[in-house]
C-alpha cells in the first residue's frame, strides 16, 4: 500500500533512467518524508534489437514489464516516456499524471562529414537512419532520393553507429537528446511540415493503479495541465484510428486563444500517400479534438492506408 513510501518501476536505459530520477527528485521535493524506490528492468523492445519495432509487435513494447509488477502490487507506479505508452490500458491501471513536455520536436543529428547540411542539402543517396515508421513515412514523402536504414539500440549507442560512418544522419527525439545532456549533437531541429512529432512525445507519463487514491494525491504534483490537453487530444486521435506506436502516425498540437488545434497525419509505408489536416475545439475537452480529427482523416482514406499497413508489418504468428 502507498503511504509513506513509493515504488517506481522504469526501464533500465540511461534514459528511461534520467527520466525517473527526475520524478523521484521531484517528488521528494514535494513530498520529503517519502521514501522512495526504483526497481529498473528490461522491457520486451529493449531485449530485441536485431528485428525492426513494428515486426516485433506495436502494443506495450517498452511497457508490459512495468504494468506487471503494479499489477501484482510490487510497484505503486511506472514512468514512461508518454510516446511508448498504448493508448489502451491493461484493466486495473490507468494514466495517473502527465508532465510538463519538453521540445516535442524530431531533430536531425549529423556525421561530422555531413556538418552545416540540412535535410534539404544532404547529398542524393545518404543513409539517414531512424527505427520510426513514422519519421520513414514522412521523410520518404519529402526526400525519396534518400537511402532509409533501421537503427536500433538506446540513444548513446544509435550515436556511436552514426559516429562510426555507418549512417550519414539520424533523426532522434530532441527532448530525449536534451535530458542525457547531447543537446549540443543536435545540428537542426526537423520543421513540423516535414515531420510532425509522435503522440505524446516529450512528456512523461506516469502510470498507477485505478483507485490509488494515496498514490494519485503523491503523483499530482507533476501534472502539468496545458502539456495534460495537449496529450489528452494527440492520445484520442490515436486511439480512434486503432493506432500503435509503430505506424506512420504523426501529430503536432498548439493553443489558439482558449482553442486547442490539432494537426495530424497518416502516411503510406513508401510515403507515396500522405493524408494531414487539421481539427480545433475547445481546450477544456480535448479528446473530442482528437476523435473529431481522427473521423476527419478516415473520411479521407487514412483508415484504407493504415489497414495495408497492419496487414505489412503485422508480426507472424
Amino acid at each position: 500500500m502507498a503511504g509513506t513510501t513509493l515504488r517506481i518501476a522504469s526501464r533500465r536505459s540511461q534514459l528511461a533512467m534520467v527520466q525517473t530520477h527526475w520524478v523521484r527528485d521531484e517528488l521528494t521535493r514535494a513530498h520529503p518524508d517519502l521514501e522512495i524506490s526504483i526497481e529498473a528492468m528490461a522491457t520486451q523492445g529493449d531485449k530485441i534489437l536485431d528485428v525492426a519495432l513494428a515486426k516485433i509487435g506495436d502494443k506495450g513494447l517498452f511497457t508490459k514489464e512495468l504494468e506487471a509488477q503494479m499489477l501484482v502490487d510490487r510497484a505503486d507506479i511506472a514512468v514512461h516516456s508518454l510516446k511508448d505508452l498504448p493508448t489502451n490500458l491493461p484493466d486495473g491501471l490507468m494514466l495517473g499524471c502527465i508532465t510538463e513536455r519538453e521540445d516535442p520536436a524530431d531533430a536531425l543529428v549529423l556525421h561530422e562529414r555531413h556538418r552545416g547540411c540540412s535535410l534539404e542539402t544532404l547529398p542524393e543517396g545518404s543513409v539517414v537512419g531512424t527505427s520510426s515508421l513514422r519519421r520513414l513515412a514522412q521523410l520518404r514523402h519529402h526526400f525519396p532520393h534518400f537511402q532509409f536504414k533501421d537503427v536500433r539500440g538506446n540513444v548513446i549507442t544509435r550515436l556511436e553507429k552514426l559516429d562510426s560512418g555507418d549512417y550519414d544522419c539520424l533523426i532522434l527525439a530532441a527532448a530525449g537528446l536534451g535530458r542525457l545532456g547531447l543537446g549540443h549533437r543536435i545540428d537542426a531541429l526537423i520543421d513540423p511540415s516535414i515531420s510532425l512529432h509522435a503522440v505524446g512525445q516529450g512528456a512523461l507519463g506516469i502510470e498507477c493503479r485505478h483507485g490509488d487514491s494515496a498514490v494519485l494525491e503523491q503523483i499530482k504534483v507533476l501534472e502539468h495541465l496545458p502539456t495534460a490537453r495537449r496529450c489528452l487530444a494527440e492520445r484520442a486521435f490515436l486511439r480512434q484510428l486503432e493506432g500503435g506506436c509503430q505506424v506512420p502516425i504523426g501529430v503536432n498540437s498548439r493553443f489558439e486563444g482558449e482553442e486547442l488545434v490539432l494537426t495530424g497525419m497518416v502516411a503510406s509505408l513508401d510515403g507515396l500517400r500522405l493524408i494531414r489536416d487539421e481539427a480545433r475545439g475547445p481546450q477544456q475537452d480535448p479528446e473530442a479534438v482528437g476523435t473529431s480529427l481522427a473521423q476527419l482523416l478516415r473520411s479521407q482514406g487514412a483508415g484504407e492506408i493504415l489497414e495495408e499497413i497492419f496487414a505489412e508489418v503485422r508480426p507472424e504468428a
